[in-house]
């Protein structure tokens, strides 16, 4: 009823009745080319791009239309600081601080303080960084685990861990990883007795009630869980 009175009423436009009409008219005057690649970079996102390709090769493929720098420089900053929050919750310790390098980045810019080269490069510096989601001298045991990776980084930085020496914490976060894994059941997101299993189990590495609350959003956040 409702929907028929809108429509009586002219609240609405019933397109029904001109469909096929409609059609007619783009069968007849509208001709389209099938799409081709313009570049194999289409799929990219902009940080990925500058990534894959370097910076200079990103603009001209995304801001080839844009002259002024300033515009450049936040389009840039807008897609990198997008992936950060994207990927905040996978790696907080790590994320904030990238997001805290973007931000001295960005005021060094408004501030006049580095060359636009220098800017550029240190902007695709930080882009690279952010891709990986991981620092280039991080250990190797680490390099295709990016949860063990997670663990570390917060283990290490969230300040909640007892130990601090780098081989003991990537010792505490493999062992974290071997307690999920052995712990979790499928889809056990979003179900309590599930995830109560999952937090035994940290406080089981842990010994700290609080640290395995904490520990326990990171782990919620990996895809690999």
């Amino acid at each position: 009823m409702r929907q028929i009175i809108r429509n009586a009423s002219g609240e609405t436009l019933d397109l029904k009745a001109y469909e096929a009409d409609m059609r007619h008219l783009i069968d007849t005057y509208i001709e389209a080319d099938a799409p081709r690649q313009i570049s194999p970079f289409d799929n990219l996102s902009l940080v990925q791009l500058i990534v894959k390709s370097g910076i200079a090769n990103a603009i001209a493929t995304r801001l080839g239309g844009v002259r002024n720098e300033t515009a450049i420089a936040e389009t840039i900053e807008n897609n990198v600081r997008r992936k950060i929050i994207h990927e905040q919750l996978t790696d907080p310790a790590y994320y904030n601080k990238m997001s805290t390098l973007l931000d001295e980045i960005i005021a060094a810019r408004k501030a006049r303080a580095i060359e636009y080269e220098e800017y550029l490069k240190r902007i695709a510096e930080l882009a690279r960084r952010v891709e990986a989601g991981s620092e280039a001298d991080a250990p190797s045991e680490l390099r295709d685990k990016p949860a063990v990776r997670a663990l570390y980084n917060n283990l290490k930085d969230g300040g909640g861990a007892r130990v601090s020496e780098p081989r003991a914490v990537l010792d505490l976060a493999l062992k974290v990883d071997a307690a999920v894994r052995k712990a979790r059941f499928d889809a056990w997101r979003g179900v309590q007795a599930r995830e109560q299993m999952i937090k035994r189990a940290l406080f089981g590495v842990l010994h700290d009630e609080a640290e395995v609350e904490r520990i326990f959003l990171i782990v919620k956040a990996q895809r690999e869980y």
